[in-house]
């Protein structure tokens, strides 16, 4: 399963991906984009489980992203990880089609419990696809495919 990290700030995404790889994600099967405009276009040409999203960026917000993400047809699940922390900023982004939100900032607890929360949201799709499905091993934070 392919994840994209998309964050201008280069020491967030190195956190972001070092916990995916604690979790047990390889690390060639994560991708990084410095704004929301590369990430939308990473999201229509990369095979995606999750996107990971940070809010404010230049070139393209990441909740403007998440739009263009959803109204190009793609429905990967996308977590958005800022420092947004305001309700209606949450709610605005659930409402454009994000599908869980973090605020930054995080800790391995939280952070691999929402990822493990959207994963496991993608099983049943992922199923359903005849692609091999991922086992998520809550007790270790160990994900994998079968």
């Amino acid at each position: 399963m392919n994840i994209l990290v998309v964050d201008d700030a280069g020491v967030m995404r190195k956190v972001i991906i070092k916990e995916l790889i604690d979790m047990g994600i390889p690390a060639q099967n994560i991708f990084e984009a410095c704004d929301g405009m590369e990430g939308f276009e990473k999201a229509k040409s990369l095979a995606l489980g999750l996107i990971l999203m940070d809010w404010n960026m230049p070139n393209m917000l990441g909740i403007d992203a998440v739009i263009a993400i959803r109204e190009a047809g793609i429905q990967t699940p996308i977590m958005m990880i800022t420092t947004e922390a305001e309700r209606n900023n949450i709610i605005k982004a659930i409402q454009a089609g994000a599908n869980n939100y973090l605020t930054k900032p995080f800790n391995k607890q939280d952070f691999q419990a929402k990822v493990q929360q959207i994963l496991g949201e993608s099983l049943k799709s992922l199923d359903q696809q005849g692609k091999k499905p991922i086992v998520i091993n809550a007790e270790q934070g160990k994900v994998s495919t079968l």
